[in-house]
């Protein structure tokens, strides 16, 4: 079988992991119980996973000239992602995340992008060679929305399929971009800002889906967390339940669900079949501890048509 090749561009960060009794609040000062070095970043993550789920997979970043840069590259590699396009910058650090980590298993993150920061339009334009021999463009918002958009037109130019993670959360994407998205994968609160919307409920995320179906999303993938996730297109809304775990660690939860996501697709897989499988990876994700290090590999999903 023949695999569609996936780009990932975005971030690459290293995740320093907190482990605090509750999530700290305003002039609030907390006592850690440990501190854990992570590969993580948002477009690293869903490289990573998809690769490691089975994609073929590039990615399209940067990062500083330092320790932390080759670790960063080390474990991509590690899944098997292509590093070969990732710039190493020596005027900028690497990427770095604060997360605290409570004992519920719910995190706080605090991202420095860093290197990140350097993935200009001009970055993009000149790996115009990358779109031409992708079939899935990946996309988040944890390097400069200028570079994000000439990704959005160069993908759209070649007609490719493009998934867009909307996290961080943003107020505002315009309809020049959003119109030529295949599939947005907000969480509930990126969905809530996306719209200007409550989203706690299946019924609330099925409402808010609707007005970025306006803008010219073709499909809606909203995660719900405990929840699952829910998909909306102008055919149908249809909910699709989480697997129950006990959860330890949230992190890269809703970036192992997009790297399946797109590891499916690739294979030719139906939209119905990749929710199921990345609902499937991220209980797997949320049982384990860090970013990376908590994404399993492909053999370690079983197959299943639960919930088709």
């Amino acid at each position: 079988m023949k695999k569609s090749n996936i780009l990932v561009i975005g971030s690459l960060n290293m995740d320093w992991i907190i482990e605090v009794d509750h999530t700290p609040i305003a002039g609030e000062t907390l006592l850690g119980h440990f501190a854990k070095e992570v590969p993580g970043g948002k477009g690293a993550n869903q490289a990573y996973a998809a690769s490691s789920l089975g994609g073929h997979v590039t990615m399209l970043g940067a990062v500083g000239k330092d320790p932390s840069g080759e670790k960063l590259l080390q474990s991509l590699q590690k899944a098997g992602v292509n590093t070969s396009p990732i710039q190493a910058n020596s005027e900028t650090g690497s990427g770095m995340a604060i997360i605290y980590l409570n004992k519920m298993g719910n995190n706080s993150i605090v991202v420095l992008p860093n290197a990140n920061n350097t993935v200009t339009k001009e970055v993009i334009m000149a790996h115009d060679e990358l779109f031409k021999v992708a079939d899935i463009i990946m996309l988040q918002l944890e390097i400069p929305l200028e570079a994000v958009y000439e990704a959005a037109a160069l993908a759209h130019k070649y007609h490719k399929t493009i998934i867009l993670n909307p996290a961080p959360a943003i107020s505002h994407l315009p309809n020049e971009l959003l119109s030529k998205i295949d599939y947005i994968t907000p969480n509930e609160t990126e969905l809530s800002t996306l719209t200007n919307q409550p989203v706690t409920t299946v019924d609330d995320a099925i409402i808010a889906a609707q007005t970025l179906l306006r803008s010219g999303v073709k499909h809606v993938i909203t995660t719900l967390g405990e929840k699952g996730a829910v998909l909306v297109t102008l055919e149908e809304a249809r909910h699709f339940p989480a697997l129950s775990v006990k959860a330890i660690d949230t992190t890269a939860a809703g970036d192992s669900f997009n790297g399946a996501l797109a590891a499916y697709l690739a294979e030719g897989k139906s939209i119905e079949e990749a929710i199921v499988f990345g609902n499937q990876v991220a209980a797997i994700t949320v049982t384990r501890e860090g970013a990376q290090s908590s994404i399993p590999f492909r053999e370690e999903v079983l197959p299943t048509t639960k919930n088709l």
